[in-house]
C-alpha cells in the first residue's frame, strides 16, 4: 500500500522524462539551443540555390549564415559534399565576373562560414566544387568588421557575388534581411560599377588594380597635405619675429606719445599766470587803453588847431 501510494505521487514529477526515464530532447541544454534556432527554420523562394558549409565558429546570434538558413534561403552542405555552382572560397584561382551569371542563375552560390580568425581549421580539400572563385576588392559593412577590407561575412559574400554577375536586384532583397544589409550595396558603388562593366576574370583583376592604386595615390596625397598643413599651422617664424617688433615698436612710440604728452602738460602748467600776474596784467591793460585815449585826443585837438587855422586863412 506504501509504495503504491508514494508512485502514484511521483508519477507527476515524471512529466519532463520519456517512457524509458530519459530526460526530453527539449530539456537538454543543447536540444533547447537546437529546438531555438530550427523551430523557426522556413521555405523561402529564392532566385537561385544558396549554399554554405558551416563549421560553427560564429556566434548563433550574430551569424549571417545561420539567419539565411532559419529564414529557408540557404542550405547547409556536409563536409566533403561537392556543389555545382560558384563557390566563393580562399582557394579561388580566379575572381568572380560577370562572365559566371549564367552559373549563377542556373546552379546558385556557396560560401564557407567559418571565422576569419581560424581559416587554418577549414579543410578546404575536403569541400567545393568545379567554379571555385576568389572575390576581388569590397568593404565590409557588417557591424563586426565594418569598413574592413575584405572582412565579408556570409551574406555580403553571397551579396557581392550577385551584384558582379548583375544580379543586384537579388543581392538586395537578399541584404534587405538585415538591417545593415543595404549599406552594403551603397559604400561599395564605385567598386560594383566599375566591376560590372568588366567581363572575364581578368578584366575584373585590372579594375580592382587600378582602383587600388587610386586610392593609394589619394592617401599619399592626403598624408603630403597634411604635412604642409601641419607646418603652416606652426607659422612662419620670420613673420613671428617681424610681429614681435612691430609690437615692440607700437610699445615704444605709445611710451613717447605719453612721454611728449605729459612734457605739453607740464609747459602748459609752468605758462599759467598765477592771480597776482593776472591783477598787475589787468592793470597795464588799463594804463595803456588811457593812453591810447590821451594819444587820440591829442590827435584829434590837433586836427581841429589845422583847420582852424585854414579857416582863418582863407
Amino acid at each position: 500500500m506504501g509504495k503504491g501510494k508514494n508512485k502514484e505521487k511521483e508519477e507527476p514529477r515524471r512529466g519532463n522524462k520519456t517512457s524509458n526515464g530519459h530526460h526530453k530532447r527539449l530539456h537538454h541544454a543543447k536540444g533547447r539551443q537546437e529546438t531555438k534556432y530550427s523551430a523557426v527554420t522556413r521555405q523561402a523562394n529564392f532566385p537561385t540555390k544558396l549554399a554554405m558549409w558551416d563549421f560553427d565558429h560564429c556566434d548563433p546570434k550574430r551569424c549571417s549564415g545561420k539567419k539565411l538558413e532559419r529564414l529557408g534561403l540557404i542550405k547547409s552542405l556536409r563536409i566533403g559534399q561537392k556543389f555545382q555552382g560558384i563557390i566563393v572560397t580562399p582557394n579561388g584561382k580566379g575572381v568572380v565576373c560577370p562572365d559566371d551569371r549564367e552559373i549563377v542563375e542556373q546552379f546558385g552560390i556557396a560560401v564557407v562560414e567559418c571565422s576569419w580568425a581560424r581559416l587554418e581549421e577549414v579543410p578546404f580539400g575536403k569541400i567545393g566544387g568545379k567554379y571555385e572563385r576568389l572575390l576581388p576588392y569590397f568593404v565590409a559593412a557588417n557591424p563586426v568588421n565594418y569598413g574592413r577590407p575584405m572582412k565579408l561575412n556570409c551574406v555580403e559574400a553571397i551579396a557581392a557575388c550577385l551584384a558582379i554577375v548583375g544580379r543586384q536586384d537579388w543581392a538586395l532583397e537578399l541584404l534587405q534581411n538585415f538591417e545593415w544589409g543595404p549599406n552594403f550595396l551603397k559604400i561599395n558603388k564605385e567598386l560594383l560599377e566599375m566591376y560590372t562593366e568588366c567581363t572575364d576574370s581578368e578584366s575584373v583583376l585590372n579594375a580592382e588594380k587600378e582602383f587600388l592604386e587610386m586610392i593609394e595615390k589619394e592617401k599619399e596625397e592626403r598624408k603630403k597635405l597634411k604635412s604642409e598643413v601641419d607646418i603652416w599651422e606652426m607659422g612662419n617664424p620670420n613673420i613671428k619675429h617681424q610681429e614681435e617688433e612691430g609690437d615692440s615698436e607700437e610699445e615704444e612710440s605709445e611710451e613717447d606719445d605719453d612721454r611728449y604728452q605729459s612734457e605739453e602738460e607740464n609747459i602748459l602748467v609752468i605758462d599759467v599766470p598765477g592771480p597776482d600776474e593776472m591783477a598787475r596784467n589787468s592793470e597795464l591793460s588799463e594804463e595803456e587803453d588811457e593812453e591810447d585815449v590821451e594819444d587820440e585826443e591829442k590827435e584829434g585837438e590837433e586836427e581841429e588847431a589845422e583847420s582852424r587855422l585854414h579857416e582863418i586863412t582863407v
